[in-house]
C-alpha cells in the first residue's frame, strides 16, 4: 500500500473540536510537516484548543474565512500548500432548523471556494473533505449491516443536506478536473474541547451545575460515539494511506440510546436519573439511528482503541478541570438553543428562559460537591 507524504497542510476549521485534535496530533507526530491552521473563530471555535501546538515551529495560525477566495488563494500560493484537510463547517442540527442559510453559506459555498482555489493553483495533491454519517439519513432500526460508502445519500435535515451538497461538489471537481479528493463520513465524536451545544459536553456541564439533563423526545434515538483521539488517528491513517477518489466511513459498531448516555453521566456524577432527566419536546425531525459499516477504514489499519467507559471518564475529568474553557455557555445549555450566528461572538436566542431546572445534590466523579 502506497503511503502519501504531505509537506504543507492547510487544515480548515482548525480551532474547532475535531480539527484541533487532528492538528495537534499531526504537529506532535510529524515535526517535518508544516501545518497551517485556518479558522474564522466562530462561536464553536477556541484558540485554546490549539494550545499544545502554539509554540511548535511547524505550526502557523491564520484567522480567516474559507468563504474568502482571495485569502484562500493567497494561502495556497504563499504557504506552498499541497494538502487540504477541510473540517470547517456549521455542524449543529438544531441551529440548521433556525438558520439554514448560514449552513448553505459555510458548508456549500465555503467548500466551493476551496475547490475552485485548488483548481486554479493546480498544486494540491490531496483534498480530504470531512463529511458526516447524517448524509445517509436514518438507518432502519432492525438493520444489522451499517451504511457502506456506496449507500444512497438521503439527508433529512438542513445540516446534512448541505453536507451532502458539499460532497457532490467535491465529487464533481474530482471527476471534472482530476482533483485528488478523499471524503470521510463519521459517527458522533466526543471528548475534551467540544463546545457544549453537543449532547455529551452539554449533559456534563449541566450535571456539574446541578441541573436536569433535557432529552429530546423519549430518548430512544440511537447514536454511535467515538472518542476524539481515535478519530484523530483515523484521519492520520486516511491522510497517509487513503486512496484518491474514495470515501471512508469513520465509525463504531457500538451503539447507545440517548437515554442511556444520560444515565451513564448521572451515574458518574452520583445523580439519581429519575430526578435528573427531563423529557422535552423533540426537534422537528430527529433521525432514530445512524449505523455505519467501517470495514473499509479498518482495512487501512485503523481500529477503535478507547472504550466508552474510559472515554466518558476522561471527558468528564477534562470538563471538571476546565469548567470555564468556553466562557458563558448558559444559552447553549437550554433544551432547544438557537444560536444566532452573528460575527464577533456567541449570541443565543433565549426563547426558553424557564427551562433550566435544578436538581439537588449532584457530586463530581471524585466525590467532591458540585461547583
Amino acid at each position: 500500500m502506497a503511503t502519501y507524504k504531505p509537506r504543507n497542510i492547510l487544515i480548515t476549521g482548525a480551532a474547532g473540536f475535531i480539527a484541533s485534535h487532528v492538528a495537534n496530533r499531526l504537529i506532535r507526530n510529524y515535526p517535518h510537516y508544516k501545518i497551517v491552521a485556518l479558522d474564522k473563530l466562530d462561536y464553536c471555535s477556541n484558540l485554546k484548543n490549539l494550545n499544545p501546538s502554539k509554540s511548535s515551529p511547524n505550526f502557523k495560525f491564520v484567522e480567516g474565512d474559507i468563504g474568502s477566495a482571495d485569502l484562500v488563494n493567497y494561502l495556497l500560493f504563499t504557504e506552498s500548500i499541497d494538502t487540504i484537510m477541510h473540517f470547517a463547517a456549521q455542524t449543529h442540527v438544531d441551529n440548521s432548523f433556525g438558520n439554514s442559510f448560514e449552513f448553505t453559506k459555510n458548508n456549500i459555498y465555503g467548500t466551493h471556494v476551496l475547490l475552485e482555489a485548488c483548481k486554479v493553483t493546480g498544486q494540491i495533491k490531496r483534498f480530504i473533505h470531512v463529511s458526516t454519517d447524517e448524509v445517509y439519513g436514518e438507518t432502519d432500526e432492525d438493520a444489522v449491516v451499517g451504511n457502506h460508502e456506496a449507500s444512497q445519500l438521503l439527508p433529512s435535515n438542513p445540516y446534512s443536506a448541505t453536507k451532502a451538497g458539499a460532497e457532490m461538489l467535491v465529487m464533481a471537481y474530482g471527476r471534472s478536473y482530476g482533483l485528488p479528493v478523499i471524503t470521510t463520513r463519521g459517527n458522533n465524536v466526543y471528548g475534551p474541547n467540544q463546545f457544549p451545544e453537543k449532547l455529551i459536553p452539554k449533559f456534563i456541564l449541566l450535571a456539574m451545575r446541578g441541573m436536569v439533563l433535557p432529552i429530546h423526545g423519549d430518548g430512544s434515538n440511537v447514536r454511535s460515539y467515538l472518542y476524539c483521539e481515535d478519530v484523530a488517528e483515523a484521519f492520520e491513517v486516511i491522510l497517509h494511506r487513503g486512496e484518491v477518489g474514495h470515501v471512508y466511513n469513520i465509525g463504531t459498531k457500538k451503539e447507545r440510546r440517548v437515554i442511556d448516555v444520560a444515565k451513564d453521566i448521572c451515574k458518574l456524577f452520583l445523580m439519581d436519573p429519575e430526578k435528573s432527566i427531563e423529557f422535552v419536546e423533540n426537534r422537528p425531525f430527529n433521525d432514530q439511528r445512524y449505523f455505519l459499516d467501517d470495514q473499509k477504514l479498518k482495512n487501512l489499519g485503523w481500529s477503535e482503541r478507547v472504550i466508552w467507559e474510559e472515554g466518558l471518564k476522561k471527558t468528564i475529568d477534562w470538563y471538571t478541570k476546565h469548567p470555564n474553557w468556553w466562557g458563558d455557555v448558559s444559552g447553549a445549555l437550554l433544551p432547544h438553543p438557537r444560536m444566532l450566528m452573528i460575527p464577533g461572538g456567541r449570541h443565543f436566542d433565549f426563547e426558553e428562559p424557564n427551562r433550566m431546572s435544578h436538581v439537588n445534590g449532584p457530586k463530581l466523579p471524585n466525590g467532591k460537591s458540585k461547583l
